[in-house]
């Protein structure tokens, strides 16, 4: 395992993180199984909250299916992604959940979409971890291109 993974897990154990991830996988009813890179995969979480089909608490990563589907090679850019999460936590400890609700509040209220613009899912990477980048409704950046210079518009 690379020194910045075995870093990350002992700062997230140390900031206490991972402990309230294993909490949390044990309060869904999660089975823990060793994953790559020093997280842990909580299998089988099974509260309706978050409705998710991954999230991260510290360097444990909950996933509804099992542990094998979220490291199959089709789901290395989840996995990543879910990765990506667990060094957010290493730096920021506690204070990433205020900072993460922050983030998506910001975010509904610039693309009414919670993870879109929120600053911690656009550097874990958006689309890996399955979100679309949608744009609010009525804004100049619609998806359709600008028509040329002196050229009508197209209604």
């Amino acid at each position: 395992m690379a020194r910045r993974h075995v870093a990350r897990s002992i700062v997230t154990a140390v900031n206490g993180t991972t402990a309230v991830g294993l909490l949390v996988a044990k309060l869904g009813g999660a089975k823990l199984r060793r994953g790559r890179n020093g997280v842990l995969i909580a299998e089988g979480y099974r509260l309706p909250v978050p409705p998710a089909t991954c999230f991260t608490v510290g360097s444990v990563i909950m996933t509804r299916r099992t542990a094998e589907w979220l490291l199959s090679d089709e789901k290395a850019a989840l996995f990543g992604h879910e990765s990506n999460h667990a060094t957010q936590y290493a730096v920021l400890g506690p204070l990433f959940w205020p900072a993460y609700w922050l983030a998506c509040g910001y975010s509904y209220a610039v693309a009414r979409h919670y993870g879109t613009r929120n600053i911690f899912e656009r550097m874990a990477g958006l689309e890996s971890g399955g979100y679309r980048r949608h744009v609010r409704p009525g804004s100049a950046a619609t998806g359709r291109p600008s028509p040329p210079p002196g050229s009508p518009s197209r209604g």
